[in-house]
């Protein structure tokens, strides 16, 4: 079996959506399953990770070639917004090109039942839930640069942070006035500050609010920008907060708890999957208070292991079967 996999933009394209293309490739890798990162539709498999326009013609030849198309379904127009300047104007066209886009698909991957139930409004190809999953490989000695990063960006105590782009879709503003109200606990956010991770495009996609909001934040409140080892930001932390409007699955989420990081979320849909006071604390809207509760340690180690212990079924040699044998089935 030869599978073609084929990611569009991908010198543009960072965070989750990134990582997850790298995950499915480290899949195939440990599972010895050739394949290719050009669009090749002499494949056994076509597996597009980004609906661009070039997917598009790819998906449609393969179509009449009898090729099988798989599509992951990382965008929605509901995800989309608040991602950077003129997003929510061009989630309005992006709803019907994407319904387009995914009704050529043979199966859709989603990758959280959430998302499954967005795209189901979409289009009624069949859909398979796979998780992103995370690599724990990738975290791997993360505790022994606690010291280093805290130092580095001078933390002290019990440290509430955040991993992900700095966009108002992950609940910039919420963070930034949480961290108002609680002047004696530092707030970290390791990440982008840019929509696509740096660049020239950036000065035209850059969100004149969150630039704001990211420069009005108080003292206890730091933006990292890009952290080459984010091994680093698992480790400064004690508390991951999460108060993301929208999400598909949340990848840094994963991460987070697998290093035994309780976590406060948004209580969106998406997050059905946890379960509050066993693994996380879920929030509607006053993320200060939950918060407080974690001053106490027992409560933190108590969260941190369970969130741990509920991680281990996302990891990649868990999620990777069922990605061989959705492959297996269409090949």
């Amino acid at each position: 079996m030869r599978v073609s996999h084929y990611f569009e933009w991908a010198d543009h394209i960072t965070g989750g959506h990134a990582q997850s293309v790298e995950n499915q490739r480290t899949i195939m890798d440990d599972r010895g399953i050739e394949y290719t990162t050009d669009p090749d539709l002499t494949a056994d498999i076509l597996h597009l990770n980004n609906m661009g326009p070039r997917s598009i013609r790819c998906a449609q030849r393969a179509r009449r070639r009898g090729v099988p198309v798989v599509a992951h379904a990382h965008q929605t127009a509901e995800d989309f917004r608040e991602s950077f300047a003129f997003s929510n104007l061009l989630a309005r066209p992006m709803r019907p090109y994407l319904e387009y886009a995914y009704s050529l698909a043979d199966r859709l991957v989603c990758p959280s039942e959430h998302n499954r139930a967005v795209v189901d409004g979409y289009t009624g190809v069949p859909k398979t839930v796979i998780s992103n999953g995370f690599d724990p490989a990738m975290l791997e000695g993360h505790e022994d640069l606690r010291e280093e990063y805290r130092e580095r960006y001078d933390l002290d105590g019990t440290v509430a942070f955040m991993v992900g782009h700095v966009i108002e879709r992950k609940g910039l503003r919420s963070f930034v006035e949480t961290a108002r109200r609680m002047p004696d606990t530092d707030f970290v956010w390791f990440g982008y500050l840019n929509p696509t991770g740096g660049g020239a495009v950036d000065r035209l996609l850059r969100s004149r609010e969150a630039t704001e909001t990211v420069e009005s934040a108080p003292e206890n409140c730091t933006f990292t920008g890009y952290v080459a080892d984010i091994r680093g930001a698992y480790a400064a932390g004690d508390v991951f907060v999460f108060p993301t409007k929208n999400e598909n699955e949340g990848m840094a989420l994963l991460e987070a708890m697998a290093c035994g990081k309780p976590p406060v979320v948004r209580d969106i849909p998406t997050f059905e999957w946890l379960e509050h006071g066993e693994e996380c604390l879920k929030v509607d809207r006053d993320f200060a208070s939950e918060l407080e509760r974690l001053r106490d340690p027992d409560l933190r180690r108590r969260l941190g292991e369970s969130a741990k212990a509920t991680s281990e079924r996302f990891e990649l040699d868990r999620v990777g079967d069922d990605l061989v044998a959705l492959y297996r089935e269409l090949a």
